[in-house]
């Protein structure tokens, strides 16, 4: 086997210290993305002529082709090699980041949103792949996951705050060249700091690609044209009903085929299982207090895009803090279930309290709000993310891998359409009493759309207390010792060759 190889095998204390924060910086560009274009909504809208119908296909044309391709670049990684594959995506994401500042039309613009989310489908399971192979099991690979798990929670919460810096400092256009210079780097410090994985031997599995591809996206696409559209509109369940016959023909194409892009063996584990549920309702409720909470302090408090984005700086802050304390000190001391049990229930209080909201409310309970949310989250999504992957053999760590980013992705789809449709019904009862004004009619709506996700994190909440106790994490000098196993077995496997 060529030396610059790895699996299972051990790898040296430098190169993982190096490799951590090329795949922090990944995840983190990926994830900025799919908010930092909100705020500049309003300029792309002004400067290329967008209706306001074709604009929220900013963000779902990056949403259906991230979620879409997310399985089948997982498994890119697995047969072709995780670092190239992820060079790929980085190398595309960039490029089509040049692309859209650089677009005259919706069209352009369009066609290099959905670049990137292609670019983001290569390179964002391959990420955490590569983070799961050149850890070590125990508390480093916890306190790395807790890292990754910060950014990806606390980066979408950035990207609002970035987004306003750049849109009132620079232009529109620069929410899409930020992407340019840290895709640069991150191509020469992959280069440098990453190690190629062993490729998984068999044949592209082009049925279950193509299947799950047009399956994903049609239910992605679904969920989208929910909100738009409504539930009931040709469209939406023309989109879900193609969607569910194409992951039905998935699911038959992995039974049988011999090296399936999603090993079904994946979901033979119930927690694991449960933990994909769980991730579904605490990421839906998420984008949705994203969604609104945004809107009512732009639209009801009269806050500039700058301000509205430094107003979540708390959530990032607190969930980075919160990630950190629970992988050193609260994970082997408490456990990862009394964790993930406790962090939904604080998660759940906080978008309880925004319920609570009025068009005189001030700040203050938008802020009790995040700070919560993020202490919840913090707490709990790093267990739940090593539940989705304990047990995963090697060979397997892409597609457990993108099966996470699909469940984030579907995710929050489904739960902001869910929020929206029902902020929609509740807008369009308020009316026909007599409502006009137009603070009273928003903050009412999403007070019962924030009410219809607490439900969700609810369900989120029973999902996790049913799972088994999970095993307590490696001590440091366990981990040691089983490196030292590892490598042991390498030298003789060497001496053998």
């Amino acid at each position: 086997m060529p030396p610059e190889l790895l699996d299972s095998r051990p790898v040296q204390p430098a190169r993982r210290s190096r490799a951590l924060p090329v795949i922090v910086l990944a995840q983190l560009m990926v994830v900025l993305d799919a908010t930092i274009v909100n705020i500049a909504l309003p300029s792309i809208q002004s400067a290329l002529s967008f209706t306001r119908a074709e604009l929220s296909w900013v963000i779902n044309a990056y949403a259906l082709t991230f979620g879409g391709l997310l399985l089948l670049g997982a498994r890119t990684g697995d047969l072709f090699g995780r670092k190239r594959t992820f060079l790929i995506g980085i190398a595309a994401f960039t490029l089509a980041s040049v692309a859209g500042g650089l677009a005259t039309s919706p069209g352009l613009l369009l066609a290099a949103r959905a670049a990137q989310g292609i670019g983001a489908a290569l390179a964002s399971p391959s990420a955490l792949a590569l983070l799961l192979v050149t850890t070590r099991e125990g508390v480093e690979r916890t306190r790395a996951l807790a890292l990754y798990t910060a950014v990806s929670i606390g980066g979408a919460a950035i990207g609002l705050v970035a987004g306003g810096v750049l849109v009132e400092w620079a232009s529109w256009q620069w929410v899409f060249y930020v992407n340019v210079p840290i895709g640069i780097a991150l191509l020469v410090l992959a280069r440098r700091h990453l190690t190629e994985t062993t490729r998984t031997r068999g044949r592209v599995d082009i049925g279950g690609a193509l299947t799950s591809t047009l399956g994903m996206a049609g239910i992605v696409y679904g969920f989208t044209e929910a909100a738009n559209s409504g539930w009931k509109a040709t469209s939406t369940l023309a989109a879900f009903g193609a969607g569910i016959v194409m992951l039905l023909a998935f699911v038959f194409i992995e039974r049988r085929v011999e090296t399936p892009i999603t090993p079904l063996r994946l979901f033979a584990s119930r927690d694991r299982v449960f933990s994909y549920l769980a991730r579904l309702g605490l990421v839906g409720g998420m984008f949705g207090m994203f969604f609104f909470l945004t809107q009512f302090l732009t639209g009801v408090l009269g806050y500039s895009g700058l301000a509205t984005g430094l107003a979540f700086l708390p959530l990032s802050a607190a969930v980075f803090t919160t990630s950190q304390l629970t992988a050193r000190f609260l994970l082997p001391r408490v456990g990862a279930k009394r964790l993930m049990v406790g962090g939904i229930t604080i998660s759940t209080t906080a978008v309880l309290l925004l319920t609570q909201l009025r068009s005189t409310s001030g700040y203050w309970l938008v802020l009790v709000a995040l700070i919560l949310f993020g202490i919840g989250n913090g707490s709990a999504f790093v267990p739940l993310t090593a539940a989705s992957l304990a047990g995963v053999e090697p060979a397997d760590a892409g597609a457990a891998s993108g099966l996470v980013n699909v469940m984030q992705q579907v995710g929050g789809a489904l739960g902001l359409s869910i929020l929206v449709t029902v902020f929609g019904a509740d807008n369009r009862a308020q009316r026909a009493a007599g409502v006009r004004d137009q603070a009273a009619l928003f903050v009412h709506g999403a007070d019962r759309a924030f009410a219809v996700a607490v439900v969700m994190l609810v369900i989120a909440v029973a999902l996790v207390a049913s799972m088994r106790s999970t095993s307590r994490v490696r001590s440091d000098q366990e981990a040691r010792n089983l490196d030292d196993e590892l490598e042991m077995e390498l030298a003789q496997e060497l001496v053998a060759d």
